[in-house]
Parts: structure tokens; sequence; C-alpha cells
């Protein structure tokens, strides 16, 4: 009897330890687990005419909406990384650098830029949820059409420019909004 006690207590003690390994090699697997952590956004120089890619944003509005093509860029931290020009109906023009994390569906302003041609840092900038039903219909047409056609995987920076060059994108569905 003491020796069944004795061995019960072994295999509870070698079952004890080996838990904990377990336990960790398990969670290297697990996605959820994982913190995700932006890097800093590095701005990019400020755009030039000639880099300019036109996006379709829809009828809805009369204001024509632009993305520099040499600063589009997916980082370690898989948000990609662009800056938008705005021309307005009524003439005005809006520069921004923005963030897009393709995984959650938010983006993320970085920077404004200035008439002079430099930039300003955006104040505590906050990750938003990108909507079709937005004021700016142009996050949603590059989220959706370019830059995350599929949602976990940002496209790569060259695929995203030649398919908004040719004004085609690349989403396999028919999906509009959630």
């Amino acid at each position: 009897m003491r020796l069944k006690l004795l061995l019960a207590a072994a295999a509870l003690a070698a079952a004890s330890q080996a838990y904990p390994q377990a336990k960790s090699w398990e969670a290297e697997f697990d996605e959820d687990q994982k913190s995700w952590k932006e890097i800093q956004a590095q701005i990019p120089p400020y755009p030039k005419t000639q880099n300019l890619i036109l996006v379709e944003a829809g009828s809805r509005t009369a204001h024509r909406f632009y993305v520099d093509a040499a600063s589009i860029s997916v980082a370690e931290d898989g948000i990609v990384r662009y800056t938008t020009v705005i021309k307005t109906a009524g003439g005005a023009t809006n520069v921004t650098f923005e963030g897009m994390r393709c995984e959650t569906r938010e983006g993320k302003l970085y920077a404004l830029g200035r008439s002079d041609g430099t930039w300003v840092r955006a104040r505590d900038p906050k990750w938003q949820r990108i909507l079709l039903r937005d004021l700016k219909p142009h996050h949603y047409v590059l989220y959706r059409e370019f830059f995350c056609p599929s949602p976990a995987i940002p496209t790569p920076p060259k695929v995203a420019i030649e398919a908004l060059r040719r004004g085609i994108g690349l989403a396999t569905s028919n999906a509009t909004d959630e």
C-alpha cells in the first residue's frame, strides 16, 4: 500500500513539473495570447504630384482622393502606412499620413501635411474602426479593395500600387460592411 502511495506521489510530482513546460509550449502557438505592439511610424517625405494615384471612392462625394505611391509601406507590425491627398470640391487640399491595421479593420492618423510641405504630428492618435458609412469613403475603399482584401494579411505594397494604378480592386467577395 505504501509503495502505491509513493508511486502515486512520484507520478503527481512528475506531472506537475511537466505541466508548466506543456503550458509554456502551448502558449507559443496560441495566437490570442501573443501581444501585438505597434512600432513608431516614420513620417515619409512630403508627397510629389507625379507619385499620386487617384482612388475612385464612389459618386457620394465631389472630392478627389489620391494615394502617394512612394509612401505605401507595410512594417513588421503589419500596419499599412500611406499618405493621402484629398482635393476638395471647394479647392482645398488636405494631406495626411495614416496607418491601417488589416487584422482589426482600423485606421489611424499619424500626421497632417502643411501647405509649406512640412508635417505636424497628430495629437493623441487613436485607432478607429473603418466603416463604409464614414464621411471618408476612401478609407473603406483602400481597406477593402487595395490594402486589406484578405482582412488578416496586408497586401504587399508593390501589388497594392499596381492595383491602384489599374483602378481594379483586389477584393474577391461582394461584402460591403459589418
